[in-house]
């Protein structure tokens, strides 16, 4: 099992950049596909970027694509989030999630408990 610590969110300005970070627990981290997901009020929540167990492989939502860089650091069990060029519609309540399945398409077991970020225009 894994426990999810999500940190880093906050407000920015449209333009601006802010880097979550996830630390799990346990000494298995490297043996979970990871991503990362958002929930804006009164929408579903959404795939935002998923990276392989060992950081070879990413995926990225449209939306995202080109803004967004998703990187983990096994060593550190932590998964990051780096988010460059906001828009308002990013604004949202970010979740990462751990997977057991090594190959995609993943399912997320484990989820950590969420962090705002919210962006102004």
């Amino acid at each position: 099992q894994v426990q999810l610590v999500e940190s880093g969110g906050g407000l920015v300005q449209a333009g601006g950049s802010l880097r979550l970070s996830c630390a799990a627990s346990g000494r298995t981290f490297s043996s979970y596909a990871m991503g990362w997901f958002r929930q804006a009020p009164g929408k579903e929540r959404e795939f935002v970027a998923a990276i392989s167990w060992s950081g070879g492989s990413t995926y990225y939502a449209d939306s995202v694509k080109g803004r967004f860089t998703i990187s983990r650091d096994n060593a550190k069990n932590t998964v990051y989030l780096q988010m460059n060029s906001l828009k308002p519609e990013d604004t949202a309540v970010y979740y990462c999630a751990a997977a057991v399945n090594l190959v995609p398409p993943y399912e997320y077991d484990y989820w950590g408990q969420g962090t705002q970020v919210t962006v102004s225009s």
